[in-house]
């Protein structure tokens, strides 16, 4: 046990950060690593792999990306932004390499190799983003004369037609959400949400007309007419499981759900573990995004604020997308369920989200002393220093 005597990183870095925080990203990583024994070996086995090719690989994984959270998870905020910001660049311009030597993939070009490696760069443009637009957000904030609010809807820009682009309509949606859930929190005037909100709107009315991929998927969702396989695979195994799952191995619905291991790994927590399980599961992703808007709230510092509150909102929306495909609720779309589904790319870049939701989140001395000024404003009546 660290003790609270000891002054080293180590030491200062176990008792200022949030280990509450900590534990449930690490306990959905092995709930993850769980669920690939039940909803992998099948997919393997259809394409002629070994049975637990992709629960190695899962496990391979999971060492970096647990590397990659508590490494970042040391950095201050300043770091943070500049890290996020390297991040940034690199991802945009490999995303724009994809959309020309990527690998194309069911007429989508949004992966690229790199010594081997498949790397999907939307991924890790994602959190980097997010803190680059709380970074603008909270600049202009603090000198209304910088424009950076304008500078964050350039960068959305760039970001929303490179995700189109591929096309990756799911991500753009999701970016969308979280980016003007964070322009809402910056105080954004009405006219501009009522601007933004019709132009969102229009570019929904735009992709349904425009884009046959999003046509097919959303037509076969409200007409339930078509190609409908695998929702209606994902939604047996549900049933199947009832409340309390046929148990572990004894799944039978998700040996021919196509994407059991990915998209839809809920379909095969609910199977064999239950709908009491998937519940549980549901409540640890709504508890960490409450917990994380909890310390948002409380956070004095624009940035940390904003920051906070987008990553963990992209956490929850990401998940809300996942969950709300495998009980029919919304049209198919190809999304990971975060830290659950097997996918490199993506569990590294959730890692780099709760690393840097981590070093956020962290008490510093000049936290701890906000937060006394704040309890004794509100409580006793003292003017914040």
């Amino acid at each position: 046990m660290v003790s609270r005597a000891e002054r080293g990183p180590v030491a200062d870095w176990f008792w200022t950060i949030d280990r509450l925080f900590l534990v449930l990203f690490v306990l959905l990583m092995g709930i993850g690593f769980m669920l690939s024994f039940a909803a992998s070996p099948a997919v393997a086995e259809r394409l002629g792999l070994d049975s637990f090719h992709f629960v190695k690989r899962h496990a391979a994984f999971m060492l970096p990306a647990l590397g990659v959270m508590i490494g970042l998870s040391f950095l201050s905020p300043r770091q943070i932004r500049r890290t996020a910001m390297l991040i940034l660049i690199v991802s945009l311009g490999m995303m724009l390499l994809a959309l020309f030597f990527g690998i194309e993939v069911k007429g989508a070009r949004r992966w690229i190799t790199i010594a081997g490696l498949s790397i999907q760069p939307s991924e890790f443009m994602k959190p980097a983003f997010v803190v680059v637009c709380a970074w603008l957000f909270a600049e202009h904030s603090r000198q209304p004369e910088i424009p950076g609010n304008f500078f964050a809807m350039i960068l959305f820009g760039i970001v929303a037609v490179l995700l189109i682009a591929q096309p990756d309509f799911g991500q753009t949606i999701l970016t969308s959400v979280v980016w003007g859930g964070m322009f809402f929190m910056a105080g954004v005037p009405w006219f501009w949400i009522s601007v933004l909100a019709g132009l969102g709107a229009a570019g929904l009315v735009g992709a349904y007309y425009t884009l046959p991929h999003v046509t097919g998927r959303i037509d076969r969702f409200l007409t339930g007419e078509g190609d409908t396989f695998q929702t209606d695979t994902a939604r047996d195994a549900i049933v199947r499981g009832d409340w309390f799952g046929a148990g572990p191995g004894e799944g039978v619905v998700k040996r021919i759900i196509p994407d059991s291991h990915t998209d839809f790994i809920f379909s095969v927590a609910a199977e064999e573990f239950g709908i009491i399980f998937c519940m549980v599961l549901v409540a640890i992703f709504a508890f960490l995004v409450l917990r994380g808007l909890s310390h948002a709230f409380k956070e004095r510092n624009d940035f940390n604020r904003f920051a906070v509150a987008g990553l963990v909102l992209q956490i929850g929306v990401q998940s809300m997308i996942n969950i709300g495909v495998n009980l029919e609720l919304l049209p198919a779309k190809g999304m990971t369920l975060p830290l659950i589904s097997y996918g490199g790319s993506s569990m590294i870049a959730v890692c780099v989200t709760a690393g840097f939701i981590l070093a956020l989140t962290r008490r510093r001395p000049e936290k701890r002393a906000q937060e006394r000024s704040l309890f004794r404003t509100i409580h006793h009546g003292v003017p914040a220093e």
